[in-house]
């Protein structure tokens, strides 16, 4: 958590105007949205658009966050995990320098009130998302860390999961700036806190548990017999026993291969995706040919990993038009 005085060298009050000592931009604050171990994020308006400003008298640690958002435009454009990056100024006040950012103000349900508004039967395909931006973000160097649903805001329609946070975001390889216990490896007992990839895929799999204890629980004895237990313990989470238990002991390195087994979990759903044979959708050149068959050619393999990707894409259009029809369909009774 924030320390108390730095809360009070950030705290203003609805009205105030910030402005930019360097490019001039005026702010009016509009309330308080949280605060966290770095700084004060504030909605704000700035030519009646509603955006968000984080706040902070440390400057190092603001020049980190907007290294983050500059890096998860260059990669994922404007569907980015992250939001976007607006500006970045100092504050001059009668106590002193103050530095911020503005970003873009992601409005909607955090991840757990979404799937409480709106079924979860969105939970894997939400999932499938998140692990999607997290691989690209992975691939460029960087590792969440803070991954919590707290931080995860549903937008739309048509949904899509984005982040409001990313200060516990670290450069691989360095130790975890930011963690919040529950998802947290090392608070459980199932590995260090070094930025890795395997370090996100364990909070995925613990935000994936917390779907079905909205409220959380305690560690008790810890490692991986208490998870494997509260996993047990959910009918709703038995069906994806084995991905969770595999991210909960790292044992995937990348979060496209989670991905990948999130998907075989879909496809092998028929009330998900009742037309699709599980068998045909994962058909691969691995199979052993028949007996005085003819050898797999490369052209053959590269049509058939194709169609594979195909398959993959019509199963999630298949799934994504049938929740957002009965989302519009709830929308107008």
């Amino acid at each position: 958590m924030m320390n108390h005085s730095l809360k009070n060298q950030c705290k203003v009050s609805p009205g105030t105007v910030i402005s930019g000592k360097w490019h001039g931009n005026k702010y009016s604050i509009i309330k308080e949205l949280g605060f966290g171990a770095n700084g004060v994020v504030y909605l704000a308006k700035n030519n009646n658009t509603q955006v968000a400003l984080k706040m902070s008298d440390n400057g190092m640690s603001i020049t980190s966050e907007v290294n983050v958002l500059k890096s998860f435009a260059k990669v994922q454009g404007p569907s980015s995990l992250g939001p976007s990056l607006l500006d970045v100024d100092d504050w001059q006040t009668s106590g002193g320098r103050i530095s911020f950012y503005v970003m873009e103000y992601i409005h909607g349900p955090d991840f757990l009130s979404f799937l409480q508004q709106k079924g979860k039967s969105w939970t894997t395909v939400l999932f499938l998302q998140l692990l999607n931006d997290l691989d690209t973000l992975h691939e460029n160097g960087w590792v969440f860390g803070d991954l919590k649903p707290e931080n995860l805001i549903v937008t739309g329609p048509p949904p899509k999961i984005r982040c409001i946070d990313v200060g516990g975001t670290t450069i691989q390889g360095r130790a975890i700036k930011e963690f919040t216990e529950f998802y947290d490896r090392g608070y459980w007992g199932l590995g260090g806190r070094k930025a890795e990839r395997s370090y996100d895929l364990f909070s995925v799999a613990m935000i994936m548990i917390n779907t079905a204890y909205p409220k959380r629980f305690t560690k008790t004895t810890g490692g991986i017999v208490q998870l494997r237990e509260a996993i047990r313990q959910k009918s709703e989470l038995i069906p994806f026993e084995k991905v969770m238990l595999k991210a909960l002991q790292g044992h995937y390195t990348t979060a496209k291969q989670m991905r990948t087994d999130l998907l075989d979990l879909l496809n092998d759903h028929p009330s998900s995706n009742p037309k699709q044979s599980p068998q045909k959708a994962h058909t691969t050149v691995q199979s052993k040919p028949s007996q005085g068959g003819p050898p797999v050619s490369r052209r053959h393999y590269r049509k058939k990993k194709k169609k594979n990707g195909w398959i993959e894409f019509f199963v999630i259009a298949a799934v994504l038009a049938v929740l957002y029809s009965g989302y519009i369909f709830l929308k107008l009774l």
